[in-house]
């Protein structure tokens, strides 16, 4: 299948809004510099914070615009001393985000024709509608989890959920069975997504998931980072719901393959980073065996208690394994990272520690054997394109449900508990990088690689997705 082609004139104009988090900004942008390969007009638009982070990590230069691209900026309408306060962020996205992004809309010379909103951006779909422009979403998770999402109405519905009290978390209550779901079979309400557990039916990240939700069955257009084999079964159950799923992962690949080698060089000085990363660790990667070094990164925006930080940080050096371990400043909750002297000296013999990283890169390193990791889809997906194997030690969100598909369906890690102990992480680590389990482990991992090669080459699922999905915004530019 071959992408429309049409004069300048006549190229059609999408406008990205993602979710202003790191791997939502990092996936959606990855989709738009795609569509861009495909002859379409891209306007970016980021918080002006987010922007301002990314040319600090990128260079002064990294988001210049191009023929064709184009940054903008929001507001992202919390006051400076609540500025990185999360749940000021989902307030503000419901409450502001839609006047700013129409403001910013009026201002732009070409006019638009599709909006592409992250499924965290609910205020796009109220957008389009105002516009009178197509819109579609576009899930940075795992179709699993985006499905996890859409059903909150549901299990409200049922009564299965505000809990009753925080004794359900406990209690067993979160084992339930939900045998009612397409395409889940047999899932425990605590495999779907972390609003389930949530006891207050006023709690900002509840409401804003319901809000999500409800703003996903406005829609008729999804598109989800993922590949058809992967997930085949919950896709199947979409179908139904959705006229047109797109399913386009991983695009970190079909960058690879759809650009060419002028292009390729253009794109690998662009900024997908609000970090700035330390490529260091990879040198002191290069000194090390095969399959040796367990890499330890829990993303983002997970954080976690000193004493989680210190049973994680004993469980890995015990191990007597190497590690790469990323440490963000704001790992710890309101309080600094201070290691024991014992715990420093085997990490200044085994560890090499790291505020951020050049991610990818550290996957597909032959020295690393192992992935520690909160489950984040972006982090699965770029570990199961790697095929490296997973311990899994999911926090919030869509990462129970993605725990579940990495240790249950797909058969590539293993969950740590989730109160954390030492001895636990240490036979953990052993049985990843040494273990019969762990070699079992990295041989599923690596045929979900060569599946992963296979979807995003010449002909491949992901590869006429994109295609696909090129051609149809293409055709309404010409409606």
């Amino acid at each position: 299948m071959e992408t429309v082609l049409v004069n300048s004139e006549s190229k059609p104009h999408v406008v990205f809004v993602p979710c202003p988090a790191q791997s939502h900004i990092k996936c959606m942008l990855k989709l738009a510099r795609l569509l861009h390969l495909k002859g379409i007009h891209i306007t970016f638009v980021n918080t002006e914070i987010n922007h301002n982070n990314l040319l600090k990590s990128g260079g002064p230069h990294s988001l210049d615009d191009e023929p064709g691209f184009q940054f903008k900026t929001i507001p992202d309408g919390i006051p400076d001393d609540l500025r990185g306060d999360r749940l000021e962020l989902s307030k503000s996205i419901l409450t502001n985000f839609l006047g700013y992004f129409l403001d910013l809309v009026a201002r732009l010379e070409i006019p638009v024709t599709c909006i592409i909103g992250d499924g965290m951006t609910p205020f796009t779909v109220d957008a389009a509608e105002t516009l009178k422009v197509p819109t579609m979403q576009f899930w940075t998770f795992s179709a699993s989890a985006f499905w996890g999402y859409y059903q909150a109405p549901n299990l409200i519905e049922k009564k299965l959920i505000p809990l009753k009290d925080e004794s359900y978390l406990t209690n067993g209550y979160l084992d339930t069975i939900i045998d009612w779901i397409p395409g889940f079979e047999a899932i425990r309400l605590k495999d779907l997504p972390g609003y389930v557990r949530t006891t207050n039916p006023n709690d900002v990240d509840y409401n804003f998931v319901i809000e999500c939700a409800k703003a996903t069955r406005k829609i008729s257009n999804i598109i989800i980072h993922t590949f058809e084999d992967l997930e085949s079964t919950v896709i199947k159950a979409l179908n139904p719901i959705f006229p047109h799923i797109y399913t386009i992962g991983p695009l970190e690949l079909l960058l690879k393959h759809i650009q060419n080698e002028q292009e390729t060089k253009k794109l690998d000085n662009k900024s997908y980073s609000l970090w700035k990363e330390e490529p260091e660790c990879l040198n002191w990667l290069q000194s090390k065996e095969p399959n040796s070094v367990i890499y330890v990164n829990f993303g983002s925006l997970a954080v976690m208690s000193s004493q989680q930080l210190l049973e994680f940080g004993w469980g890995i050096a015990n191990s007597n394994h190497y590690f790469l371990w990323i440490i963000r400043p704001n790992l710890v909750v309101g309080e600094s990272i201070v290691f024991p002297q014992e715990l420093k000296e085997i990490i200044n013999k085994k560890g090499f520690i790291a505020s951020w990283c050049p991610q990818e890169e550290v996957l597909n390193h032959p020295s690393v054997g192992g992935f520690l990791t909160h489950c984040g889809w972006g982090s699965t997906i770029e570990s199961l394109t790697a095929g490296v194997p997973m311990l899994c030690w999911p926090f919030l969100w869509d990462q129970p449900t993605i725990c579940r598909q990495i240790c249950k369906e797909w058969k590539v890690g293993m969950e740590i508990g989730e109160s954390v102990k030492r001895d636990e992480v240490e036979k953990l680590t052993k049985e990843l990088i040494g273990g019969e389990m762990g070699k079992q482990m990295r041989i599923k991992a690596m045929e979900w690689k060569k599946k992963i090669e296979i979807a995003t080459s010449s002909n491949g699922s992901s590869f006429l997705n994109v295609e696909k999905l090129a051609n149809d915004i293409h055709m309404f530019s010409t409606k």
